[in-house]
């Protein structure tokens, strides 16, 4: 791709993908239920209102689940992927292989919001404790259905928590094992080149 097409691919999946991670954050903090008077909960809460609030008149819940949190996002991914390939020097996509792509990558995004959140939890335990910190405490309540099950797996040895280790390397391998099976499946639906018709 030329400067441009770089230019425009940047500002696509920045905008896009930050916008996205908001709705995942809020979507998973609500699954969660998270303090939602957590400054940091109310942030996430009103930059995601706006497109949020209409959309659940149409879609209601389902099973505990913010359903049109999960439509928005799958809504979002599939316009930043499509606008992706129609830049300079991109194929055109099928289309049903962008969707099976979009869901995808928003699962992937979802077990790195988790892997990357038990992470910096990880470092911030290391840090002396001055006091309430929100994002600490936000953390903590989004990890601890993920940390849970390890934890009653490993206790804790010489005082030392061992299960966001193994967590991290869980997830990891989910990734690997689970994750990237299907993208390269997905990608492979989404851009798998059609053959030209003999005439």
């Amino acid at each position: 791709m030329g400067y441009f097409s770089n230019a425009g691919a940047f500002l696509i999946q920045t905008l896009f993908g930050l916008y996205i991670l908001l709705i995942m954050l809020r979507f998973l903090l609500q699954w969660v239920r998270a303090d939602f008077y957590n400054p940091l909960s109310q942030f996430i809460v009103k930059v995601t209102n706006l497109p949020l609030l209409p959309l659940r008149r149409i879609i209601p819940g389902f099973g505990g689940l913010d359903s049109a949190a999960m439509v928005l996002m799958l809504l979002l991914k599939y316009a930043e992927l499509l606008l992706l390939s129609l830049l300079p020097g991109q194929g055109l996509p099928n289309l049903f292989g962008l969707g099976v792509l979009a869901l995808v990558e928003l699962l992937a995004l979802a077990l790195n919001v988790f892997l990357y959140g038990i992470f910096i939890q990880a470092i911030l335990s290391w840090i002396a404790n001055t006091g309430y910190n929100p994002v600490a405490s936000l953390l903590y309540q989004l990890t601890a259905p993920i940390l849970r099950p390890f934890r009653n797996l490993i206790p804790p040895i010489s005082g030392m928590d061992l299960s966001p280790m193994a967590a991290i390397i869980a997830l990891y391998l989910a990734m690997l094992l689970i994750i990237a099976p299907l993208q390269d499946l997905a990608r492979g639906l989404a851009y798998s080149i059609r053959p030209m018709m003999a005439f």
